[in-house]
């Protein structure tokens, strides 16, 4: 499946996985140990097992959410495909139980129609997992960048990728066609020495800007100077550590399969909520 010609294109897909492949693997490990435990974790509230998984994730993250998904026990066979640049993912319709998304979706252009593709990989009463970093990842960092922008050149260029919401992915999953859709935010707070060992983090794990409007040219120590300053200013602790807020996104979302429940239709109750509250029924009244 193709974009639409409509379809913006944001992220140098290229780009951004040529970094994931030379990020340093001690920083990349750590980012995805601690994801992997929560997937590990959230699998084991499913009370289903499934005999073929498809993965997608790159090489150093797969090494951890793999076996973190065959330890649930829950995971048969654990296929994995690396992060494609293009758009299309050229998967046979029904060929998985379940397929699991692994950091990755914040860089995908076409978010529904990748979503779509994922839906019809899975067999009916099929199971996706996506995680992905969204919200307010790093809102620190893009704040600070911008206003040094403002302040060195009177103006902004795209620097800081775009984040998905949560409150957007349950009707994107809805939208690309997945039953009985959940989604919630992992919230956590990182602290650092300075704004610079943040930035040099981000780097080493291949996170840099991706846009593909991003600025040419080389960054100053003046404009790094400038976004550090303002970070200290407004997001350093008491002790002179600095904040940044991680924010992990899951959902999972079923193929549609008529041994799912469904929704009781209107007037179909078989008790009152009056007796469930234990207080007496009466008419509403009128203004």
């Amino acid at each position: 499946m193709n974009p639409s010609p409509e379809t913006p294109h944001l992220f140098d897909r290229e780009l951004y996985l040529a970094r994931r492949k030379k990020a340093n693997p001690a920083v990349a490990e750590l980012i995805a140990s601690t994801i992997a435990e929560d997937l590990a974790d959230r699998l084991a509230l499913v009370s289903r097992s499934f005999e073929r998984c498809l993965l997608i994730a790159d090489q150093a993250q797969a090494g951890i959410a793999a076996p973190s998904l065959t330890a649930s026990g829950k995971i048969a066979a654990v296929e994995l495909r690396e992060p494609q640049a293009g758009d299309g993912l050229d998967f046979a319709d029904a060929s998985f139980d379940a397929v699991v998304s692994f950091l990755d979706l914040q860089t995908v252009n076409d978010v529904p129609g990748h979503l779509i593709q994922l839906n019809r990989a899975l067999k009916p009463d099929g199971l996706l997992m996506v995680c992905f970093f969204a919200g307010d990842t790093l809102f620190e960092l893009r704040e600070s960048w911008l206003a040094a922008e403002v302040e060195l050149t009177s103006g902004a260029s795209p620097r800081v990728a775009p984040m998905i919401g949560v409150r957007e992915l349950g009707s994107l999953l809805q939208r690309a066609g997945f039953a009985l859709p959940v989604a919630d935010v992992d919230r956590r707070l990182l602290r650092y020495d300075t704004a610079f060992d943040l930035m040099r983090e981000v780097k080493a794990a291949g996170f840099a800007n991706p846009l593909i409007g991003r600025s040419g040219k080389l960054v100053s120590r003046r404009f790094l100077a400038a976004v550090a300053s303002h970070y200290q200013a407004h997001f350093a602790d008491g002790d002179g550590r600095v904040r940044a807020t991680l924010e992990v996104a899951w959902a999972h979302g079923w193929k549609p399969d008529p041994s799912q429940p469904k929704p009781l239709k209107p007037g179909s109750a078989k008790a009152r909520l009056a007796d469930a509250l234990k207080v007496p029924e009466g008419k509403l009244k009128r203004d």
